[in-house]
Parts: structure tokens; C-alpha cells; sequence
């Protein structure tokens, strides 16, 4: 452990205690949405103000997870603070914050349907709307990888870099999300498994068909920068 925390001020410190909590809220979320079973799967989140991340620890079941049991990790994927060791994908991650700056939630699970395609190293065409809105065009696969280095991190990187989707299906493996924050990444890991699932259903009735490419920048540009709410203009 690299000193703690000590060496940051107090409001580095305060984010951290919000990130836990954070962080901690939405495992909680991978297991209402059934993206991961037993001690599978870990949510991560970016510090704002400095060049640490909050992560899930290794091995600890989700009905034990506290904010402080999430641990602090710096982006070389070293332990800053935290009473258990870090998740054996925390590598992963630290690269993926390393080298995205844009990039401020990161998402492991091993969701059924996704980690189907991930086992076949197919990508998931887009042949539905939600995926054109979501992803911007397939979900792509990455290259096998070892867990336990950055090998993971550096095949999500270079998958992802230059490309719309926010999932990759890393082969052999299992999906993995990025996001604005942990919130924005947990979302991309619901609707990954939501698409890839309805995508293998379609398939057994016949296969279906991708949306033509204008289609897919045109929905992708409506549901990115129209949809939802916005925040009324208030008055002089």
C-alpha cells in the first residue's frame, strides 16, 4: 500500500467516501439485474480530483459488501486503502482508466447471454434499434486474454478505442462496459445482456437483419443527444 490516503486533501478524501457508496450501491444492481452469480463480476469508479479508482475486493459475496469494504486503487492498479485485497480484474480497469481519461465507470460481469457470444468470439450484430441508440452499431468482441495483469485492460482499450459501443465482448470471458461514471457503465452491462439475449432468440427463429448504417447513425445521434429529459431554461 503506497501511504494511504494521508497524502491527499480532504476533498479527494471525501470523494472516495462518496464513491464507496457508491460503488458499493450499484453491485447491488448486478444482482437485480441477474448480470452475475456468487462472487463474479465488479463495478469500478473513477475519483474525480485524482488518479485513483474505487473497486469491488476479491472474493467477498455481494451480501457482505459494505462502502467500506470497496477498496482504493491508484491507475498503475496498486492498493491505496482498504482492509482486502483489490478484485483480480482491478489490472483491467486500472489501464482501461489509464488510457480513457473520458472514461469514468468500468463494468465486469459474466451476464448469461453475453458471455454466450463472448464464448463464441462473435460479435452482436445490430439488428435492433435499442442497439443502434445504446452502442452505435454491434458490440465487439477483444481478444483472449489472461486475467490477473493488464492483458484484459489492453485488449478493452484497443477494441473500444474509436468506436461507439461502450461494450466489448472479450473472448472467452465475458462483457465488459465503460461509462461516463459506474452508473452509466452498470446500464451498459443491463441492456448488453438484454440485446445479446434477444439477438440468440431471433436467431433460432431465422437470422435477422441488420439496420442499414444511416439508420443506425441517425438513431444513435436522436437517443444520444435528444432523448430523456432536459432541464427547462429558467426564467430571467
Amino acid at each position: 500500500m503506497s501511504g494511504g490516503l494521508a497524502a491527499y486533501d480532504e476533498t479527494v478524501r471525501d470523494e472516495v467516501q462518496r464513491v464507496r457508496r457508491v460503488v458499493c450501491d450499484l453491485h447491488a444492481e448486478l444482482i437485480r439485474w441477474q448480470l452475475v452469480v456468487w462472487t463474479a463480476g465488479n463495478v469500478s469508479q473513477r475519483v474525480p480530483g485524482a488518479d485513483l479508482f474505487v473497486i469491488k475486493p476479491s472474493g467477498v459475496t455481494y451480501d457482505r459488501l459494505t462502502p467500506e469494504s470497496m477498496v482504493v486503487c491508484n491507475l498503475a492498479g496498486e492498493l491505496v486503502e482498504g482492509d482486502h485485497s483489490p478484485s483480480s480484474d482491478t489490472a483491467a480497469h486500472a489501464y482501461v482508466y489509464a488510457h480513457m481519461p473520458q472514461v469514468g465507470g468500468v463494468v465486469h460481469t459474466h451476464s448469461t447471454y453475453a458471455t454466450a457470444w463472448a464464448a463464441r468470439g462473435e460479435e452482436i450484430p445490430c439488428v435492433l434499434t435499442m442497439m443502434a441508440d445504446e452502442f452505435g452499431g454491434p458490440v465487439p468482441v477483444g481478444p483472449f486474454a489472461i486475467i490477473g495483469d493488464d492483458s484484459i485492460g489492453r485488449g478493452i482499450v484497443q477494441t473500444l478505442s474509436g468506436s461507439r459501443s461502450r461494450a466489448v465482448l472479450m473472448a472467452g470471458h465475458g462483457p465488459f462496459t465503460i461509462g461516463r461514471d459506474a452508473e452509466d457503465a452498470v446500464k451498459a452491462a443491463a441492456l448488453v445482456e438484454e440485446v445479446a439475449r434477444a439477438v440468440h432468440i431471433a436467431r433460432q427463429l431465422g437470422e435477422p437483419r441488420t439496420i442499414d448504417q444511416d439508420k443506425i447513425d441517425t438513431l444513435y445521434e436522436r437517443y444520444q443527444n435528444v432523448y430523456g429529459q432536459t432541464t427547462p431554461a429558467t426564467s430571467p
